[in-house]
């Protein structure tokens, strides 16, 4: 059975909004037809008040961390954050589960219909496989420099990774943490994904980052020195740690790097440059940058660079809620020269492309199925705190 869902406006993000348009969907939700209310009889729409726009994509996430909330404390800096993560990151399986069962319910509700998740572990594939939402999954690895260790290393994340089935609504890939944790024989060992894959990479979240490849020097060093690691195989390259990483990423993948607080105009060009502007996606969290650095990127940058932004959450043990509405409100709070087109598509079309999505998600065409969700309590195109997202599809 078909429906004709319409509200004041439909906002197809490929497209112009369309005022009082029709979006009609089959049964699976599968977009047949978009018109306007005037070619409609009104007893056949369903009509609502308000904005219909694609599914959210968010990015950005760590699913299996769901059971951290409440937590870490804000405001501390990156490397106390992570160190608490590893000091409180353990929970009976019981407690990890109807986390991530709810933190995935949550999402559905405030209308992501796809995630970039980051997998250290299992703990969320089970979940996953339910079907209920389009992932793809990066299996990250990590040695900390330790190259004496990258083969053990390797060898446990691949039995993560080889987990995974995959399928047309899951996808996966092996990806390197960041660059203040991944040696060049793990980089190099990393490059052998084969075929188009996206590859995310945690990018330039703090200053430390910066200072470990400009100067060695910094806050990474004292952690690195506090846990006893050789800092020896650490590079000295004199450049910010983006450079480091580009070394090893390659044009044949989309690459996502993720927070980017820190990057600049230049760092943006020569991501572009080596790796072809069209394969190239910058993600940002700005409550996970807000919860953890008190910071957030000057998306200026991104906008003269004419740089793909997309939208993510991070995990519930850096933000408050899992919800890319909430991550668009805060991004036009804080840098207001910004509009809701431009960050509706950073939400949407931007972040199916970033995940391989975007030929059934992103936005509102004929033979796609993106989800349709209802923003309410918007006016003149901006968004306010009483802004609320309602799945519709």
């Amino acid at each position: 059975m078909h429906r004709k869902i319409t509200a004041d406006y439909v906002c197809p993000v490929s497209s112009a909004p369309i005022a009082e348009g029709v979006v009609i969907t089959d049964a699976s939700g599968e977009i047949i037809e978009i018109g306007t209310r005037d070619q409609f009889d009104a007893t056949e729409l369903e009509i609502f008040k308000g904005i219909i726009v694609p599914g959210f994509i968010n990015t950005h996430c760590h699913l299996e961390l769901s059971h951290m909330l409440g937590k870490c404390p804000t405001g501390v800096g990156l490397i106390p954050f992570i160190s608490h993560v590893i000091t409180q990151r353990d929970s009976t399986y019981e407690q990890i589960q109807y986390s991530i069962q709810q933190a995935e319910q949550q999402m559905l509700d405030c209308g992501i219909v796809a995630v970039g998740d980051i997998s250290n572990t299992t703990d969320s594939f089970a979940q996953k496989q339910k079907g209920n939402l389009h992932y793809y999954t990066f299996v990250e690895y990590f040695d900390l420099f330790q190259e004496a260790n990258t083969a053990k290393e390797t060898e446990k994340y691949d039995a993560v990774f080889n987990t995974l089935q995959e399928s047309a609504t899951h996808k996966k890939s092996k990806v390197p943490h960041a660059p203040y944790s991944v040696s060049p024989q793990l980089f190099e060992q990393l490059k052998d994904n084969v075929g188009t894959k996206t590859i995310s990479i945690h990018n330039q979240e703090t200053l430390a980052e910066n200072q470990l490849f400009e100067k060695k020097s910094g806050g990474f060093m004292d952690f690195y020195q506090r846990l006893n690691l050789d800092t020896s195989g650490i590079p000295d390259i004199r450049r910010t740690s983006i450079h480091y990483a580009l070394q090893y990423l390659q044009k044949c993948h989309r690459t996502l790097f993720v927070h980017n607080t820190l990057t600049t105009k230049e760092d943006i060009e020569t991501a572009q440059d080596l790796l072809g502007k069209e394969n190239v996606f910058w993600a940002t969290c700005p409550n996970a940058n807000l919860y953890i650095e008190n910071q957030l990127p000057l998306y200026q940058h991104f906008l003269d660079m004419h740089a793909q932004v997309t939208i993510g959450t991070d995990s519930l043990t850096s933000n408050w809620q899992l919800n890319i509405l909430e991550e668009m409100k805060t991004i036009l709070k804080f840098q207001s020269y910004l509009d809701f087109p431009t960050v509706l598509s950073w939400a949407t079309i931007n972040g199916a492309k970033a995940l391989g999505f975007d030929q059934h998600l992103g936005s509102i065409e004929k033979g796609k199925k993106p989800g349709l969700v209802l923003l309410e309590h918007i006016e003149n195109w901006k968004l306010s705190r009483a802004t609320s997202a309602k799945r519709i599809i």
